[in-house]
């Protein structure tokens, strides 16, 4: 649920578990595995990143800065990465629904992970503020990937405007679906 730490409980939870830590550790370590972790999964992949090779950069997400629960339409814009679930996207810039308490990126080293989504502005400017910035990660960091592109984490959520009736307007060849559906 959307509840204070609930990511990073989740992740606890399988951490402090050995059989549990040894089957998602195997299941990253297979060449022929993937993942995709939004919001809660999100905080709770970013927690696993010793067990998730190519992760090492990866932020922990921390209260937004705003301090209080986001929840409404932001803009982003998908970056060149090795991301496979964002194959194909970079450069794309969208609208995407956010809800979240807890998604500022905090990194822990002087060299952060290259960001694979970030929140920009609605002329396509690197969201440094809010509103626009809704969780006040640095550079609208939002989303980002393994080293190889199997696992994919990301803050806002693409899964709940995959439909172009859920824009309040859209191209006209955009069809019945829209572009988070390529995801």
């Amino acid at each position: 649920g959307d509840v204070l730490g609930a990511g990073e409980g989740w992740a606890k939870s399988i951490l402090f578990n050995a059989r549990a830590r040894d089957e998602f550790e195997a299941f990253f370590q297979r060449g022929d595995s993937f993942a995709l972790g939004v919001c809660n999964g999100c905080q709770m992949l970013s927690q696993l990143d010793g067990l998730i090779p190519g992760t090492e950069q990866w932020p922990r997400f921390a209260r937004n800065r705003s301090q209080q629960f986001e929840a409404r339409l932001a803009l982003v814009e998908v970056l060149d990465s090795p991301s496979v679930w964002l194959r194909g996207m970079a450069g794309a810039r969208l609208p995407i629904v956010v809800a979240h308490g807890e998604g500022q990126a905090v990194f822990g080293t002087d060299t952060p992970a290259p960001a694979a989504l970030r929140y920009v502005d609605c002329r396509g400017r690197v969201a440094a503020r809010y509103p626009a910035n809704p969780n006040g990660s640095p550079g609208g960091a939002t989303g980002f990937s393994s080293a190889d592109g199997r696992v994919t984490i990301m803050m806002p959520h693409p899964e709940r405007l995959f439909r172009t009736v859920q824009h309040s307007w859209h191209p006209a060849g955009w069809g019945e679906d829209g572009p988070w559906l390529q995801l």
